[in-house]
């Protein structure tokens, strides 16, 4: 992502983020505890949404390295004892197997290169009762005619918005590697664009 990009992101998505990201956010992190790895964290917008639990330890990655320099800066400024950084991508996260309590993806899976890589890290990062809490925007429903839009356009949107795909089943590839869904909600992203409105958020488990 260029300099530019990264520095409007936050105001470009604050509509959104006001709208119903900040308390669906708190809501998926409101009961954690332990060690959490929140993969492709950008500029830290979960940052402030994370419990104030003693014995909590956040370690946030962003291979961005314009994203990345915000993030520390933020970590920075307020003092974070707690959070540490990584600089790897979802594909090859630079932590040992079994380190994690939960892993955390937010806005992610739409854009990283390789899903499957990324989903079959996240299960090995994670302990074995670990959990995977995801909030992602996905594929409108198969037939519909935003569906058919976002086919239409992905090829285009891609290169537009950093590899972003407006079309990723992103459910079925979450159970497809292996997750049971615990809690699933659907819902659409308010104050956004309409191809990009659907998502689903919710935890899952390792079979």
């Amino acid at each position: 992502m260029s300099f530019l990009s990264a520095l409007f992101y936050d105001k470009c998505m604050k509509a959104t983020e006001d709208a119903c990201l900040i308390d669906w956010r708190k809501d998926l992190l409101k009961d954690i505890n332990g060690s959490i790895l929140e993969i492709g964290a950008g500029t830290g917008a979960s940052l402030e949404l994370y419990p104030k639990t003693d014995g909590l330890h956040i370690t946030l990655s962003e291979p961005d390295k314009n994203m990345r320099a915000q993030l520390e800066e933020k970590i920075t400024s307020k003092k974070l004892s707690n959070v540490s950084v990584l600089p790897c991508p979802s594909e090859s996260i630079s932590s040992d197997d079994n380190s994690y309590d939960y892993v955390f993806a937010s806005l992610v899976c739409c854009s990283v290169n390789d899903v499957n890589a990324s989903l079959k890290e996240i299960k090995r990062v994670l302990k074995p009762d670990g959990k995977f809490i995801f909030l992602e925007h996905v594929a409108a429903e198969s037939g519909s005619n935003r569906r058919k839009w976002q086919n239409r356009l992905n090829p285009f949107w891609k290169r537009l918005a950093g590899n972003c795909h407006l079309n990723r089943e992103t459910e079925n590839l979450i159970k497809a590697a292996g997750f049971v869904l615990e809690d699933v909600k659907r819902e659409s992203m308010r104050k956004a664009m309409s191809l990009v409105r659907p998502t689903i958020r919710g935890i899952a488990r390792m079979s």
